[in-house]
């Protein structure tokens, strides 16, 4: 119960305590004011033994704790209050105010929607006779007059009735559709928090789904590259050692040199790529196009980056795997295209990422790649792979002699 519908209940509470009492003392100072209405010594002394029942029967009922529900013990105190209001309101219709309380409270006290019309009814009576003048009725106009104001005063507490419980109803419905509110946002609330939580726990293993995986490419880098060229320079380092002259010795240990030098310049490019350095201290569109120039300086192919639609601070996982996959793409490209000239996009879209890779190389036919194994590149299963663990997918399109496009569609995470 809010702080407003508490003030409603405690002044709803005085009113119906001292309410009776503040019309009993009104109505017996206005006959005591007009003392003529009440002619014998008779009259007086039972409308003062009538006051001090009503004040005895007021205190019996007790004081109002809240909205009472209809019982007997209520029924009785409101008959007995109906009657004591008809005895005064015949010795002086200034009692009639009295007799109206009998319009506040039927539908607490009485049970049944019938009785407690029925009860409603009875008051006024009591209130029509005191306002045409007071009972006995005792001429034709009287009773004219009587019989107008119990059909006007029953029929504005029809329509009144009518309208309260009209808004009573609305009342009910509302408080039902508030609660209903309240649970739906309780539990929409829910949903999110668990959202929230199964995302964080899809990052956690999005990462470590990419740690395993980089170690899977560290590890075919490193036989494919580092292990052979340490191989070479062992086989050449062998036949130096039997080599017949100094020349052939010379020659071999070039090789061998060069061999060297090859296999560190491997393990520093493996060593580098394990971590997204570039994205360090630039967010992915500065990474991508600094990415983009080396490699076209590296290569000497022509080579483009843009950005389409409004850049946003992306997801560090979102970030290293949009960048794995341009690099990885590049190198394919550099070791397979022969490509003259390379454009990368990046496009933001609202609620998702779209990079897309593209040369007129020599192309490929897609189908045709051979599969994955388990001591080969990271290639383009490698790419969908990383895409698909951040919810994302990867499509290749190309055809020789017509170039290749990759790309790449991943939703948009912001940074935390």
């Amino acid at each position: 119960m809010t702080a407003a519908d508490q003030r409603i209940e405690h002044r709803q509470n005085q009113f119906h305590t001292w309410g009776v009492y503040g019309l009993l003392a009104v109505s017996a100072l206005l006959s005591v004011a007009a003392h003529e209405l009440m002619t014998s010594p008779a009259e007086w002394y039972a409308g003062g033994a009538l006051v001090v029942a009503a004040v005895l029967l007021q205190l019996w009922h007790g004081p109002r704790r809240g909205r009472r529900t209809p019982s007997r013990r209520g029924t009785v105190y409101y008959v007995l209050r109906w009657a004591i209001a008809f005895a005064l309101t015949w010795l002086n219709p200034f009692f009639g105010f009295y007799a109206s309380t009998g319009y506040f409270d039927s539908d607490e006290l009485i049970p049944g929607k019938r009785r407690q019309w029925l009860g409603l009814l009875a008051t006024v009576v009591v209130v029509a006779g005191s306002q045409s003048g007071g009972m006995p009725l005792r001429s034709p106009v009287q009773w004219l007059l009587f019989a107008v104001l119990l059909v006007t005063n029953y029929g504005l507490l029809t329509v009144v009735g009518h309208i309260t419980q009209q808004e009573e109803q609305r009342s009910r419905e509302r408080a039902v559709t508030i609660t209903e509110l309240e649970r739906t946002n309780a539990a929409l609330q829910r949903a999110l928090d668990e959202n929230a939580a199964l995302h964080a726990q899809l990052l956690v293993q999005a990462r470590e789904a990419g740690v395993a995986d980089e170690r899977r490419r560290l590890a075919a880098e490193i036989h494919d590259t580092i292990a052979q060229g340490l191989t070479g320079i062992i086989a050449q380092l062998q036949v130096v050692a039997n080599a017949p002259d100094l020349a052939v010795a010379r020659t071999h240990l070039e090789r061998a040199s060069d061999l060297a030098r090859h296999s560190l310049g491997e393990a520093r490019r493996s060593v580098h790529n394990l971590a997204p350095v570039a994205l360090a201290d630039a967010g992915l569109p500065e990474a991508l196009k600094t990415t983009v120039a080396e490699w076209g300086e590296q290569t000497g192919v022509r080579a483009e980056f843009t950005v389409t639609g409004t850049a946003e601070q992306l997801h560090e996982e979102v970030a290293a795997t949009l960048l794995r996959i341009v690099q990885e793409a590049l190198s394919n490209t550099a070791r397979h295209a022969a490509a003259g000239r390379v454009g990368v996009t990046l496009s933001f879209l609202g609620d998702e990422v779209i990079l897309d890779i593209r040369d007129d190389g020599r192309g490929f036919d897609p189908l045709a790649v051979p599969a994955r194994t388990s001591t080969g590149g990271f290639g383009l299963d490698g790419m969908r792979a990383r895409a698909e663990r951040i919810a994302g997918s990867l499509t290749v399109e190309s055809e020789p002699g017509q170039g290749a496009a990759v790309s790449a569609r991943v939703p948009l995470v912001r940074h935390d």
